[in-house]
């Protein structure tokens, strides 16, 4: 049925008929409950709202237009249909290119029960860990595996990318050795892409990246690292223990990116003497993609624990003594030490890392080594019957890719065009040679065409080409977890057993300030595991992407209409490295402009920890500016430093709407006081949802921005990852983007290479297409306006209950709100017990104490019914009338209910219930509790003893001891 809008909701109202519009299905609050909401708030219309959040300066002239026939949005269907259209224009040949990507075969199992369940992917970071103890297991499997599998004593919980994983352990080792060695060696054997990371990160960290001859390398005293790929990017296979016994005897650390399918066979790099080790866990479950997400992985020493970038999942105990996992170390660490950060990382690859636990959990061992034994043998075939027909193999040993000097670059031109026309890719590596890679899913038909391009025969079998001295002798997943679930049932319920021990917003709304968990929508969600989408190497040809290509020009129009940006790069897969690709555009630019001396980035006190870290890592010196009472940056101490710093001015970094929560009044003059200085503006992107079709940042003064778009525009937080951070950039930037050493995206000016794959992680980006492409210019402005009216209603509804700590000029909030929760610490009362009791209600807590210690940070975002915003709201007020019982002295905080949250279903059964309130208040404590409960799996967990006894892999609390 059409939904009929009041006067005071006209502009929410669609002219469509039929069906309801996707806008529809995406917004929580229908007609009737705007209306209601806006009553309550005093207002007229939506449209009055809007005149007191979003300051007049900066609103659109002209309404939101989008380009490609999707201005007045697509149904669910029509979008599918379309999708379907755009992966069936990509070819999918059999892409034996490898260069660090396999073709895999996902079990379905793990495809369906993780990948593309919402119990997982709509998860949110596990920084609540009570409440996320399910993922926080499944990625301590992950770190396990990965310590098995190299031989180290940690790793992280998955990194970005392999070759941002290799740039990440460039830094790690510049740092360990105090920074006083300053040239970081990469073997010519390294993957082209990840020389290419390493190369930008280096040089903006000011380290001398230079690439070498490993077995000829001078390894001087002012070298601290070098990188060596395991097995080669040719695919050879060579005994790296005298190049890495040199870089012992000079002090020089070693990093091997390394395959992990690879170390079922092969001696790992810990049993070879290197110091870390970095690569990609793609091909153990997850689709190529067109380039990710993939989970990279770190792995290291244990003296190396305190530079490890990322997070680390941890073993603790919860109040009770029970097993209980947290994160460790680096939790949120760029936040806490902002500029002194190791690195500015704030996204893992937290889905991508539990489909290559699950992939690990599900063949174990002798699974892994089978399927590893499997991919050898053919290559082997292969190698066999190219040297029987006289063809000449650049290496004798090798795992699962040959290289072979066909003598000519005429004659490698010949073949690898011969083999398109059979639907075959191989890789041209230059110099007359071909690489060939053969994978999991490689068929017997395959093989025997890849033979027959060299004009030989394909053996029925072939001696091993492994080399012999480097055959693994050590076991590897020995944990139970690995050898249990063999069966498909097996499996289903050990999945099922970790998701019920997770809050996601399959259970109940995620109010995160600056963290936007909203609706990600099924239709959005289906087409991304489409062959077409997610079978494609990132490195195909581009005559086989053509649909891919389409999507992402779409795209790009799309975003660049909806910012006020003149053109957008998509490399960036992360909000992190967004920031970063953002601050050394404009470094380039002024390094173009003969500016080398502008080296200064002017950041708000108030700014995302990210944003002095990203500036460190973009070799510029953080400089703060005050906020003033209301939050606002002090605009005369920006001009004030604008003034100091005139002749080094590089950038500001704003955050917009503030990190506050509020549209503040004076951006435009903001932004003017920094070009008039010589700098650029860039905006952090992470509350772009409070400004879609209402403001545009490219028009009120910003240079540059990131896009969340697992924020903004839908792709799912995953747990913690993936994202994706593109950024867009006004015209005088252009040149200096992101470019590509392998697929050549015409950047005159590039800044070099930000990430692995050329437009990051492809796969995830038509979840963006669908969620623009249904709502269409309309329905994108209708979700602004439901973000905003959403958290207007919250901020009134607990006013009285709690002080909005900050408001615009005019008495509102943007789309969050921060809730001052400081005189409830007179109490004894920590803003910890109110994000813990906050669970025994079934939520997930604001977020916490950021950015004002003190305080929760809420933001609702569009896709909350009014309904489910009363229930929190409820919630809320009744947690502050248990704080008011322990400021009248009724109870004691430290026999409270708040003290003791949360709650398990294990307190509730104890016979030796000996607290001050009743089992019912403790584990009911409100109606809805009663329908649906959700049961927190430990009870409150001592971060101290987790920091006492670090342990990061799975092991029984036996394993350590208060000693």
């Amino acid at each position: 049925m059409t939904e009929t809008a009041s006067p005071r909701t006209a502009t929410l109202s669609s002219s469509a008929t039929g069906a309801a519009p996707f806008h529809r299905r995406h917004n929580g609050p229908d007609a009737a409950q705007a209306d209601s909401m806006l009553e309550r708030l005093g207002l007229g219309s939506i449209n009055e709202l809007l005149d007191a959040a979003v300051p007049a300066a900066i609103r659109m002239e002209e309404p939101l237009s989008l380009s490609h026939g999707v201005d007045q949005g697509l149904s669910e269907l029509e979008a599918i249909a379309a999708l379907q259209e755009r992966a069936s224009q990509n070819q999918l040949f059999a892409s034996l290119i490898g260069q660090g990507y396999a073709d895999v075969a996902t079990p379905p199992v793990i495809q369906r029960c993780v990948l593309e369940d919402p119990n997982w992917y709509t998860a949110y970071t596990p920084y609540q860990a009570e409440i996320a103890q399910g993922r926080l297991e499944a990625l301590l499997n992950f770190q396990t595996m990965v310590m098995d599998l190299t031989g180290f004593e940690i790793a992280n919980a998955s990194l970005l990318d392999e070759g941002t994983a290799a740039a990440e352990a460039m830094a790690l080792c510049y740092a360990a050795l105090k920074r006083k060695r300053s040239r970081f060696l990469v073997s010519e054997q390294c993957h082209p892409q990840t020389i290419s990371v390493v190369q930008t990160r280096g040089e903006a960290l000011g380290v001398e990246i230079a690439v070498v001859d490993e077995a000829q390398a001078a390894l001087a005293d002012d070298v601290c690292g070098l990188l060596l790929q395991y097995p080669a990017t040719d695919g050879g296979a060579a005994d790296p223990r005298a190049t890495i016994e040199r870089a012992k005897e000079a002090g020089v650390m070693v990093v091997m990116a390394a395959d992990p399918l690879a170390l079922t066979l092969l001696t790992p790099p810990a049993e070879l003497g290197a110091d870390i080790a970095v690569g990609s866990t793609q091909r153990f479950g997850m689709p190529m993609g067109f380039g990710g997400p993939h989970a990279a992985y770190i792995a290291t020493n244990e003296k190396q624990k305190r530079l490890l970038p990322g997070r680390v999942v941890g073993v603790s105990q919860d109040r009770e003594g029970r097993k209980a996992l947290r994160l460790a170390l680096q939790t949120r660490e760029q936040h806490i030490r902002r500029d002194r950060a190791t690195s500015n990382i704030c996204t893992a690859q937290v889905l991508p890392a539990v489909v290559a636990s699950m992939y690990a959990v599900y063949h174990g061992p002798e699974g892994l080594r089978s399927i590893a034994l499997e991919v050898h043998e053919k290559a082997a075939r292969l190698g066999a019957a190219l040297a029987a027909a006289g063809e000449r193999l650049t290496h004798e040993a090798y795992f699962d890719s040959l290289a072979v000097d066909v003598g000519s670059a005429d004659r490698a031109l010949e073949i690898l065009d011969a083999g398109r026309m059979q639907r075959i890719n191989l890789r041209d590596l230059g110099s007359g040679r071909i690489g060939i890679s053969p994978d999991e899913s490689t068929s017997e038909e395959t093989l025997h065409a890849v033979a027959g391009l060299f004009g030989a025969q394909l053996p029925e079998s072939a001696d091993s080409a492994l080399p012999k001295a480097l055959e693994r002798t050590s076991s590897y997943l020995e944990h139970p977890v690995f050898h249990a679930y063999r069966s498909e049932p097996e499996l289903v319920r050990y999945i099922h057993r970790l998701v019920t021990k997770d809050l996601s917003l399959t259970t109940s709304m995620i109010p995160l300030g600056s963290c936007t968990m909203k609706l990600n929508a099924a239709a959005e969600m289906m087409p991304i595991t489409l062959p077409g989408f997610a079978r494609l190497h990132p490195f195909a040809p581009a005559e086989q992407t053509l649909g891919y290509r389409r999507l992402l020009a779409e795209l790009e129009d799309w975003l660049t209409e909806i910012t006020g940006f003149d053109t957008l790069s998509l490399q960036p897969n992360a909000g992190s490295q967004g920031e970063l690709a953002g601050l050394l555009t404009i470094r380039r630019y002024h390094q173009a402009r003969g500016d080398d001396e502008r080296n200064v980035c002017l950041i708000p006190t108030s700014a995302h920890g990210t944003n002095p870290a990203s500036a460190v890592m973009a070799s510029m010196k953080v400089v703060p500016v005050a906020c003033d009472d209301n939050g606002n940056i002090d605009v005369d101490d920006l001009a004030a430093k604008a003034k100091e710093h005139n002749e080094r001015l590089a950038a500001l970094m704003v955050t917009y709407p503030s990190t506050h929560g509020v549209f503040e009044e004076e951006i435009r003059k903001i932004c003017s006081l920094v070009h008039e200085a010589g700098g650029q503006v860039y905006m952090d992107g992470a509350n772009l949802n409070a400004q879609v079709g209402v403001c545009r940042p490219g028009d009120f003064g910003a240079d540059v921005s990131h896009l969340n778009l697992h924020k903004t525009f839908c792709i799912p937080h995953g747990g913690g990852g993936p994202g994706m951070g593109p950024i867009g950039v006004m015209e005088h930037l252009a040149p200096y983007l992101p470019d590509h050493p392998v697929i050549d995206l015409d950047i005159e000016h590039s800044l070099g290479t930000i990430s692995a794959a050329p437009w990051g992680s492809g796969m995830i980006l038509p979840i963006s297409w669908a969620y623009i492409a249904m709502m269409g210019s309309q329905g994108l402005r209708r979700a602004t306006e439901m973000a905003i009216l959403n958290a207007n209603y919250m901020a009134e509804r607990l006013e009285g209950h709690y002080d909005v700590l900050y408001r615009g000029a005019r008495g509102r909030v943007a789309h969050e709100c921060i809730l001052d929760l400081r005189p409830l610490k007179d109490h004894g009362i920590e803003v910890d017990d109110v994000a813990k009791r906050l669970m025994d209600y079934g939520f997930h807590a604001p977020t916490v104490s950021w950015p004002v210690a003190g305080t929760v940070m809420v933001e609702p975002t569009e896709s909350e019914s009014q309904a489910e915003l009363d229930r929190f709201c409820d919630a809320m007020i009744a947690i502050r009338e248990e704080a008011r019982a322990i400021e009248r002295g009724e109870i004691d905080i430290e026999q409270s209910p708040l003290r003791h949250a949360p709650h398990t279903a294990e307190d509730l059964l104890r016979d030796d219930w000996d607290r001050a309130y009743s089992r019912e208040l403790g584990a009911y404590p409100a109606p809805w509790t009663r329908e649906h409960k959700y049961w927190p799996p430990v009870a409150r967990i001592d971060n101290a003893f987790g920091d006492r006894n670090l342990v990061c892999s799975c092991v029984g609390m036996d394993a350590f001891s208060e000693e």
